[in-house]
């Protein structure tokens, strides 16, 4: 864009420091410096010298009339600013709701593949799968070695397909309530969940959760010449309270479990502590089936970014 006067746009940045510049130096040689008592100091010639304009510098300004300057130029435009910034905002939000991988290295030779999107951002509905991907090998060494990894067989190709979605609660009830179906065709196995949580603050830095689940685990087989498929389905209910202290990054839960294979209800305690930035330690002992006595202890680090 050119302006009436002639000059482009790319030199007012040029005549305003200039501007500036000229003024500032006509300033100072108005100031008047303040008494000091004491000894007169000779003056610096050389200094007053550097300091002082020379009449036979050209003057930039020449030919210029200020106040003919489109100075309008410079105004920002927060409508257009804004919507640069909501511009953004959607790029991210885009970026964020696309899909999401992840791969992991098993230790029999395959991978571990993982795949998510988000669908819905009001109630927070996702789907995704969860895919156990292996190599064919190509020599006769790679496939012991993967025989030798995996108990004398070769790993195979597996996956699931998952959706999960998660709601507020019903008033006082219940805070929130999640939901997640998952099928895996190759085993023939399919599981629908919900749970329902409650969040109850007992004090300043303690907090009570209450937690009820329900499953419905489906296992079928193929049907074979002359012989039809079978289903049968498992029923499944959990209950459970955790116990939150804030302040020392300390968990205690209890609960139990019930479903239609089990003749009683299956108790379990445990507890989690963390013990600096993502890395936490946690402990548990549940009754089994069996009767036997189930202990576990286990430390994790999570990070994310």
């Amino acid at each position: 864009m050119e302006f009436a006067t002639g000059f482009g746009w790319t030199r007012l940045p040029m005549l305003a420091a200039a501007f500036i510049l000229g003024s500032v130096l006509t300033v100072s040689a108005q100031i008047i410096p303040p008494f000091s008592p004491g000894p007169a100091a000779a003056p610096d010639d050389e200094a007053e010298t550097a300091e002082a304009p020379d009449v036979n510098d050209p003057d930039v300004l020449s030919g210029i009339d200020v106040d003919k300057l489109d100075w309008g130029q410079l105004a920002i435009d927060a409508g257009t600013l804004n919507d640069i910034v909501a511009a953004k905002k959607r790029a991210q939000a885009a970026a964020k709701d696309g899909l999401n991988w992840a791969t992991n290295a098993n230790a029999n030779g395959s991978s571990a593949v993982t795949v998510k999107q988000s669908v819905s951002s009001f109630w927070d509905a996702r789907i995704g799968a969860d895919m156990t991907v292996t190599s064919e090998p190509r020599t006769m060494s790679e496939l012991m070695a993967q025989k030798a990894t995996n108990g004398g067989s070769v790993p195979q190709s597996s996956g699931s397909a998952w959706a999960a979605a998660t709601a507020p609660g019903a008033g006082a009830i219940w805070d929130k309530t999640a939901v997640e179906a998952r099928v895996d065709p190759g085993a023939e196995q399919s599981k629908l969940g919900a749970s329902l949580t409650k969040s109850v603050p007992l004090s300043g830095d303690t907090s009570l959760t209450l937690q009820n689940g329900y499953s419905v685990n489906q296992q079928g087989t193929t049907a074979l010449p002359g012989v039809g498929g079978h289903i049968t389905r498992n029923y499944e209910t959990e209950q459970s309270a955790k116990v939150t202290l804030t302040d020392t990054g300390t968990s205690i839960t209890a609960g139990q479990s019930l479903s239609t294979t089990d003749d009683k209800w299956l108790r379990k305690v445990g507890a989690e502590q963390k013990l600096f930035d993502n890395v936490t330690v946690s402990g548990s002992v549940g009754e089994t089936s069996q009767g036997a006595i189930n202990k576990s202890l286990t430390a994790g680090f999570k990070k994310s970014w």
